[in-house]
């Protein structure tokens, strides 16, 4: 076999080997024999919700197991083809077997990325944070610049975005906002992002035009349906109510429609007035906050809990995950991963996917980063 083809083989069949472990084969086929028990049981479908994420756990699962499968079955017949072709000195099959392979190696990487997603609550919808930080009225424009990259790369997938707590800024921009982000596998994708983002840039508030470094925070946590128990004592909390903030409306800053929920043992404090009615914001805090308190004991089972811990206390120089500089030069970085852009302006867009495809690998698979170098 041509040195080429050999080499793609072994790839191959190295990052099927991989997936399997990943995805843990037996354990998945277990489930799904499970799944397709229950799936038989008539008085499943008395409750239609559960019955619906059950059978679209076993459709996930199903397809999962059954392609690696396929996948170890084709490349087996694929090099059958590709010995029968040289033995024969037919080289029109070793082609079309080697086109094959092309294909193969290319599902493998994308059911490898797939993979990834495959945390307890990766399939979730989820909340993202953004916080201002060191840097003034820049911070706050840069936290907006945040909030709809965020926004636009939600957009593209087709995720429907609401609006939760927004608190303007003094001048321009925000101090902080929150988003729901609603689609399959929004917290998997989105979890990578949680940390402090560093803009470089010639200050539009300046009047001198100088070059301005600002500071935002992202934080990012679940929305957590009944599988995840969540117990919240009553005595902890301390509800406080009052007017909503936000620019216009006849109903703004006229009725206590906001609320306010601060879990009192671990200080999380959540804030929602994106609806008019006080009921509908005290049930979406109450979600906010079972989702940041499964949040947390989710970082505390990551071997990168202090990091992150640390990206969120200090809003500032030496924390940064990602640096996007615009002047004097044009470049994204990722200072976890190394994976940079050229293109900011198309970041910013909400062109993240390379970014947090290299994070999610990462946390998977382990390894450092290309080069932590910082930029200026």
């Amino acid at each position: 076999m041509r040195a080429e083809l050999a080499a793609s083989v072994d790839e191959i069949r190295e990052a099927a080997q991989l997936l399997r472990q990943h995805i843990d084969f037996d354990r998945s086929k277990a489930r799904l024999a499970e799944l397709n028990a229950l799936a038989e049981d008539p008085n499943l479908w008395n409750d239609p919700e559960r019955a619906q994420k059950l059978m679209q756990e076993r459709g996930t699962l199903e397809d999962g197991l059954s392609a690696l499968e396929r996948i170890t079955r084709e490349l087996s017949d694929n090099v059958e083809l590709i010995e029968l072709g040289e033995a024969e000195g037919d080289a029109s099959i070793v082609d079309e077997a080697a086109a094959a392979l092309d294909r193969l190696k290319a599902e493998v990487a994308r059911r490898q990325l797939e993979a990834l997603l495959s945390g307890e609550a990766d399939a979730n919808d989820s909340y993202l944070e953004v916080h201002a930080g060191a840097g003034g009225t820049d911070s706050q424009d840069w936290a907006l610049m945040l909030l709809r990259m965020y926004t636009r790369w939600a957009e593209r997938r087709g995720f429907k975005v609401e609006l939760v707590d927004e608190q303007a800024g003094e001048t321009a921009g925000l101090k902080s906002a929150t988003i729901l982000v609603k689609g399959h596998n929004a917290y998997g994708w989105m979890k990578t992002e949680a940390g402090v983002h560093r803009l470089v840039r010639i200050s539009p508030f300046d009047s001198n035009a100088r070059r301005q470094t600002s500071f935002a925070s992202v934080d990012v946590y679940p929305v957590i349906d009944d599988r995840i128990v969540v117990d919240i004592k009553e005595s902890d909390l301390r509800i406080d109510t009052m007017r909503s903030g936000g620019a216009g409306g006849q109903h703004v800053n006229k009725t206590e429609s906001a609320v306010r929920f601060t879990h009192i043992p671990t200080g999380i404090a959540v804030v929602a007035q994106g609806d008019r009615s006080q009921h509908k914001n005290r049930a979406t805090a109450w979600e906010m906050l079972r989702a940041k308190l499964y949040e947390m004991e989710l970082k505390k089972r990551e071997a990168q809990a202090a990091a992150d811990q640390a990206a969120k206390t200090d809003i500032g120089w030496g924390h940064q995950i990602r640096s996007y500089v615009l002047q004097p030069y044009q470049l994204v970085k990722d200072l976890r991963t190394g994976v940079t852009s050229g293109t900011p302006q198309e970041v910013l867009d909400g062109d993240l996917d390379p970014f947090m495809e290299a994070a999610l690998a990462q946390r998977a698979y382990g390894g450092g980063p290309a080069s932590v170098e910082d930029v200026d």
